[in-house]
């Protein structure tokens, strides 16, 4: 009998390892939207690989533990760096489409350079890899026979038991998760010998954000009320150059802008990141965000400038042809006026706590992709790091689950499994959120957290911030608990925890490292090891 792996997310995550799994056991995918929504579908940038003569394994090491602010897993970084090359490649062989160079004696990859990278290394499809990345895999998906996508499919909860092992001990074990069919508006259980997490991100957390509206943080929220240990979610990447035009709608300014020679200036014409970093406008993302927001402050201007107009406008029209239309579309032609910028909630480098293998604490539970925690990032993600550890962990924990189906065979049913449905009750069905009102919550809850707990924090400001999320948190938990659950409330609910355990791991850390900046603490402490914040493991959330 065939067993079943379960996985939440359809980004390049989820589905490279759906790929995988596909190959020994039947695969059941649920996304939230459409299978091509995901934060992968938005990556601009590319896939960071030592390709180049020039380049080599360790300094790729270094560039990502000078990024991560000495808080990187030494031996996740080696893994994401040496597999990462064999990981491209085999997208390459799935069909992916890579920019090539005309170098002789015949084309090659195209790599170009991003902020923080010593070398050229980024392996890019123009502006649009992330599209294109998706593209390969959601094809691989469709054409494979064991895999089973369930598109507008939301992950509520994961279902968790304690059960014996050998020895006798008791062990914490998914062994499914309920889902919410978001057009039949019923929630099902969906047993599984295995479960993954692909969720993503949590940028919706935030104000503004270059994150789609599916990322909401499903992830971290479920794995924590399940119980697993959560890290570093303090740790939230600013993205420094998001198209800001009030009549437009906002969208990131790949980083490869930078990289292949855009300046930063003020709205006077003044480049500025010169006083901030000896890499200029090449300096890593959270110099530059923090850069930027200090400049702002000290002007009172909304934005500042990203030029590329003293650039060749065929190369930025063949270079960057998604921003070029983009900001087109917008009334700006980029190749002869300076792109307005802010900055924007981009990437969490915290998560779910995984090892080597994508294992997290809970047994049968995978976490890959953003809503991991592996320790590559740190304290923060270096440039096209994130695609690539997607890539790499994606395939181990593939081969690991392979592992664990044939040493431990299926995973045993649950005790009755209708106590998972309490969603479906006739009366709790009949309370109805709005949608407006479950936005105006939402929004409350995004505007808090971008004025207390944004690019430079205090710790004022952030215990102002946890009194009044908590009071939010348990005001959603109320609410989802006795009402109709819908896609809304949902997101709401696996938001509001969210943001609670980025202010909680914010305070926890009585430094500046990273993307964390706190003025009360504006020093790096290197007295001591760094330390991950790991927040206590729990069996319930605690609200209060």
């Amino acid at each position: 009998m065939q067993q079943t792996i379960l996985v939440i997310g359809s980004g390049v995550a989820g589905l490279t390892y759906a790929l995988k799994a596909a190959e020994f056991a039947s695969v059941l995918l649920v996304t939230k939207k459409e299978d091509r929504e995901s934060n992968t579908n938005y990556a601009q940038g590319g896939i960071a690989a030592v390709i180049a003569a020039d380049d080599a394994p360790e300094f790729h090491i270094e560039d990502t533990e000078v990024a991560g602010a000495g808080l990187c897993r030494r031996d996740a970084v080696e893994q994401m760096v040496r597999e990462g090359p064999s990981r491209v490649f085999e997208l390459i062989e799935w069909g992916a489409e890579f920019s090539l160079s005309g170098s002789e004696p015949g084309p090659a990859l195209s790599l170009g350079r991003e902020g923080g990278h010593s070398r050229h290394r980024i392996v890019h499809a123009k502006d649009l890899t992330g599209r294109e990345v998706e593209r390969t895999l959601v094809a691989a998906v469709q054409r494979h026979p064991n895999i089973t996508v369930k598109e507008h499919h939301a992950a509520v909860d994961l279902v968790v038991e304690s059960l014996p092992t050998e020895d006798g001990t008791l062990r914490s074990t998914v062994l499914g998760a309920t889902v919410l069919d978001t057009r039949a508006g019923a929630v099902e259980f969906i047993a599984a010998d295995a479960t993954v997490l692909a969720t993503g991100g949590a940028g919706h957390a935030y104000l503004h954000t270059t994150n789609p509206s599916i990322a909401t943080g499903d992830g971290v929220a479920m794995a924590y009320r399940a119980g697993a240990s959560i890290a570093n979610m303090e740790f939230i990447q600013f993205h420094p150059t998001t198209l800001y035009m009030p009549e437009a709608r906002s969208f990131l300014i790949s980083e490869a802008v930078r990289g292949e020679g855009g300046i930063l200036k003020l709205q006077d014409g003044t480049p500025f990141m010169d006083a901030y970093h000896p890499m200029a406008s090449l300096a890593p993302r959270d110099i530059v965000a923090r850069a930027i927001d200090s400049e702002l402050k000290r002007s009172g201007d909304d934005f500042v400038y990203l030029d590329v107009t003293h650039l060749e406008a065929d190369f930025v029209r063949e270079r960057f042809p998604n921003i070029y239309h983009r900001c087109l579309e917008a009334g700006l032609d980029i190749t002869c006026s300076p792109i307005p910028i802010v900055p924007a909630a981009h990437y969490s480098c915290g998560g779910v706590c995984t090892d080597l293998e994508a294992r997290t604490g809970l047994h049968r539970l995978y976490a890959v992709g953003e809503v991991a925690c592996t320790g590559v990032h740190g304290a923060n993600r270096l440039a096209s790091n994130s695609l690539l550890e997607a890539l790499v962990f994606a395939d181990h924990a593939a081969h690991d689950t392979q592992a664990l189906l044939a040493a431990e065979g299926p995973a045993p049913k649950p005790k009755a499994p209708e106590r998972f449905l309490a969603a479906n009750d006739p009366a709790r069905r009949a309370a109805e959120v709005t949608p407006e009102f479950a936005h105006q919550l939402r929004l409350l809850m995004q505007t808090l957290m971008w004025s207390h707990v944004g690019i430079v924090r205090s710790d004022h400001r952030l215990k102002q911030a946890l009194r009044e999320v908590r009071i939010l948190h348990t005001a959603v938990e109320n609410l989802y608990e006795h009402s109709h659950v819908t896609l809304e409330t949902i997101e709401l609910r696996n938001l509001a925890q969210v943001a609670r355990l980025i202010i909680e791991c914010a305070l926890r850390r009585k430094e500046s490292r990273g993307l964390h900046f706190n003025t009360d603490y504006p020093e790096r402490d290197d007295s001591r090891p760094a330390s991950d914040t790991v927040l206590p493991l729990v069996s319930q959330v605690g609200l209060g």
